[in-house]
């Protein structure tokens, strides 16, 4: 059992969390399972094992996490996966982050392949979440269900439809695959204008072995900004998120563009963030290995032994990813991004 109040004085005493670049970090990705009810081609092996349930946190240490990182200067936190709507207890996780914000804690958001909204969008707007991040690639059922293996697009559409019910604002998190979905991100960008949800549009990143060659679905989103420039009206945007995302306002639709581009165009040195594995395992970066497993020190001496293994992390935090992607280039990290939170 881990005493919040403890926790909470120990964590006090704790500086802000800054690394060795002098960047703040703010923002933290918790992954609250590396399991998922579809298998992204793109993301992860069609036949993935995933962990045991011992090897997984509890929602109570999630919890107690949570409060150390608000602690220590965190303003905004995601729960991820795999896909987080899976783990059994979610929406009491989700209650008892989101009763933080206010008192620390900025925003609690959600990133989720909405394929079980219909059923928790109700519970997630309770719990105090008001933002989502929707990961959608396709708006063609054949093809969603081929990137997807399996995936029913009708599913998603209607946890989408739940969730704008539930008061929950919409952004679309979509990959752009050459060969795959390039021909549709026009007609998707002309849909979440339609709907009022703003779009990310996403590189496709090296990370774990996925049976296929990424190579030939790399697509350049700077090539795909000038050819949505042809068709739609693009100015940059103020906005920021806390994300790597560059934003674009696209007046004719009143929603953004954003892109994210770990490839073409390297966003680093505004990183804020941070990523927790299901298993407390904390990485400085999503494209490198350097990390520190917080779960020994987490049951074993709360936030006063887990404080200085944070400190370590951020004095190793690389300055930048360095992935690549080619025939003979190697997925920049071993883990699957379901691992640390996509």
């Amino acid at each position: 059992m881990i005493e919040t109040e403890a926790v909470n004085k120990e964590a006090l005493d704790a500086p802000a969390l800054t690394d060795s670049f002098g960047r703040r970090i703010t923002y933290v990705r918790v992954s609250v399972t590396d399991r998922c009810d579809l298998r992204c081609r793109y993301c992860m092996a069609e036949r993935m094992q995933f962990l045991p349930r011992r090897d997984i946190l509890s929602l109570e240490e999630i919890a107690a996490l949570a409060d150390i990182f608000i602690a220590r200067g965190v303003r905004r936190i995601r729960l991820t996966g795999g896909e987080p709507l899976v783990r059994r207890g979610i929406l009491h996780l989700a209650a008892r982050i989101g009763a933080r914000i206010g008192s620390g804690l900025d925003e609690l958001t959600m990133t989720t392949n909405a394929t079980r909204l219909a059923e928790f969008a109700p519970g997630l707007h309770e719990a105090g979440i008001r933002r989502l991040n929707v990961s959608l690639d396709s708006r063609r059922a054949e093809r969603f269900a081929n990137i997807t293996r399996g995936g029913d697009l009708a599913q998603v559409i209607s946890g989408i439809a739940a969730a704008r019910r539930a008061g929950l604002a919409i952004k679309i998190n979509m990959v752009a695959l050459a060969g795959i979905n390039e021909d549709e991100i026009g007609d998707m960008l002309g849909w979440c204008g339609g709907e009022g949800f703003d779009l990310t549009l996403i590189e496709t990143m090296p990370l774990g072995e996925v049976e296929e060659d990424r190579t030939g679905h790399y697509l350049p989103l700077d090539r795909v900004k000038r050819e949505l420039g042809e068709r739609f009206d693009l100015a940059p945007s103020l906005q920021r998120t806390g994300g790597p995302a560059r934003y674009y306002e696209v007046p004719g639709l009143g929603v953004r563009l954003g892109l994210i581009t770990p490839l073409s165009n390297n966003f680093c040195d505004g990183c804020n963030r941070i990523r927790i594995a299901a298993t407390g395992t904390v990485y400085g970066c999503l494209g490198h290995d350097q990390k520190v497993e917080l779960r020994p020190a987490l049951r074993d001496g709360g936030a006063a032994s887990v404080n200085p293994l944070l400190d370590e992390l951020l004095a190793g935090k690389p300055r930048r990813h360095d992935f690549r992607i080619g025939p003979a280039a190697a997925p920049a990290v071993a883990r699957h991004m379901s691992v640390t939170g996509g």
